[in-house]
């Protein structure tokens, strides 16, 4: 019996041997990857392509996470109707662990109502959650020559979708101190210059470094 029983054993643990070698095989988990959904802002408009904030936004939070992928999705001129469109093929393309979401400001400046900006924001915020995606906004602010009613709703309108669907919330008031300061816009007075793209990584880094540290835990 145990000279017919020893084959047996020899194949089970070879099994096993080959199994356990497999799971070493296995490759670890892949390291996360960001995708921004943004207009003229994050596509760099005016602006050297290495020297746009969501370069350097990659650059900084590849210090603490070497593996780590900023993908670019930012349009010039893009809506939130225009990023709700592109966002699903984002989502199959690079499966992000987060989507910032930096949209806004043209349908502001164009006058879309408040209700078609915010649906426009939940489907994406929807998409990108379903998907298993976290979310950061950008919260934006048009002037207060667009009628003050108007600009109070779009600029409340980040808070409380921030609130309501539990995402991060970059709000507008952060973005302000950097669009007031002297030379940091370009002459159209709407596009952040090339010294302005640091501090936006500066100011982008510090809710996903929390998010980063989060994950890890």
């Amino acid at each position: 019996m145990l000279l017919r029983s020893t084959p047996v054993i020899k194949l089970g643990f070879l099994i096993g041997l080959l199994l356990n070698l497999s799971l070493l095989a296995l490759p670890s988990q892949a390291e996360p990857t960001i995708v921004v959904v943004g207009d003229s802002i994050s596509a760099g408009f005016g602006v050297p392509l290495q020297q746009g904030w969501v370069h350097l936004l990659e650059q900084q939070l590849q210090q603490q996470v070497p593996e780590l992928t900023v993908v670019n999705a930012g349009v010039s001129g893009d809506t939130t109707s225009g990023g709700a469109n592109r966002l699903p093929d984002l989502l199959t393309t690079y499966t992000p662990e987060l989507v910032v979401i930096e949209l806004g400001g043209n349908d502001g400046l164009r006058g879309t109502p408040v209700t078609l900006i915010q649906r426009n924001l939940i489907r994406m915020i929807e998409a990108a959650q379903s998907s298993g995606a976290d979310v950061l906004l950008v919260g934006m602010q048009i002037p207060p020559n667009y009628g003050p009613r108007y600009a109070e709703a779009l600029s409340q309108l980040y808070p409380t979708l921030a609130e309501q669907y539990k995402t991060m919330l970059l709000p507008f008031e952060l973005l302000a101190k950097i669009s007031t300061a002297p030379g940091m816009m370009q002459d159209d007075g709407i596009h952040p210059a090339t010294a302005a793209q640091p501090l936006l990584a500066d100011l982008l880094a510090q809710p996903i470094k929390a998010w980063l540290a989060s994950r890890s835990q």
